[in-house]
Formats: C-alpha cells, structure tokens, sequence
C-alpha cells in the first residue's frame, strides 16, 4: 500500500495561533468538506513562508468562518497571514491510483476558495502513468514542471554542478 494525498488546502491563510488551547488546527467545516477532510483526522500542515512541517488533527470551526487557527504546540509553526498547505491522505494499493481524485481548493487572502481542482492519475497506452490537474470541468490545467522544464537548463543555470571530467568543455 502506497500513501496518497487524499485531499488539499492550498495556500490557505492561518487567521489565529492559539497556543493555550490543547492542540489541532480548526478549520471550516465547509472547506473540508469541499476538500474531503474528516474532523479528527490527522493532516499535514507546510508552511509556505517558513517551510515548516507538522503533522496535527482537525477540529472544525465555525461553518462559513472561512478559520484555519493553528493550536497548541501547532501554534509555534506558523504565525496569522502565514500561507499554509493542508493535505490529508489515504493509503491505497497501487492498482487503486487511478480511482482516486484528490480535490484541491485554492485560496485568496480572506481564505476565499478562489479553485476548485481535481488531480488525476490515469495509465497509458503502453502502462506508464501520466499525472493531470482538472478544472471544474475537467478541463486539464498546465502542469508547473512542464511548463518549467523548457525554461530550465541545469547545466547551463548551475555549471558548477556538472560532473568535474564536464566544466569547461575539457576533461579534469
């Protein structure tokens, strides 16, 4: 069995630290059930401005309060206004992958859903895998790696992370 993302809160803003409670992250009811996020389940939390990682359970809020308030100990990874990434997973066998489609809300900074996105895992012709990020109606949006690869050129960018016997056009 493999872990999966299940479901994600991209870039929602922490709105509270609250770090007197006895720990969690609350959120709206709304945005998880919209995200396929369960109350008491356990989710990963990234913080997109400081690069922390914490794993914690939800509780959930207010319906409509459009709240992500880190607590307890959870309250010391990330500060209000902070952009943070919430993702809940699954394990699932392998053969399960392309069943499962994660959905991904997107934020403004009033913690608006401003996306709603679907991910999508299907196989090919000859079996390979090929990895697809849906609209509403299921439109495939432009993949950031894709899009980045025909911009990026590691040996040209980074030359000094070529193999020694390849700087400078001559052997070391």
């Amino acid at each position: 069995m493999r872990k999966i993302i299940a479901g994600k809160l991209h870039g929602i803003h922490v709105t509270e630290a609250n770090l007197d409670y006895h720990g969690s992250i609350t959120l709206d009811p709304e945005h998880c059930e919209e995200a396929g996020i369960l109350p008491m389940e356990v989710v990963d939390i990234w913080n997109k401005n400081f690069g922390a990682r914490i794993s914690t359970y939800v509780i959930l809020g207010e319906r409509g309060s459009r709240y992500c308030i880190l607590n307890g100990a959870a309250a010391r990874t990330c500060q209000p206004g902070d952009q943070v990434i919430i993702c809940n997973s699954v394990y699932v066998h392998e053969r399960e992958l392309t069943a499962l489609k994660p959905r991904v809300l997107t934020f403004d900074k009033d913690n608006r859903v401003v996306d709603h996105l679907i991910y999508s895992v299907e196989r090919d012709a000859v079996g390979g895998y090929s990895f697809s990020i849906l609209d509403v109606a299921n439109k495939p949006l432009s993949i950031p790696a894709l899009v980045a690869k025909s911009k990026f050129s590691p040996a040209a960018d980074f030359p000094d992370c070529r193999p020694p016997n390849t700087r400078e056009g001559k052997a070391e």
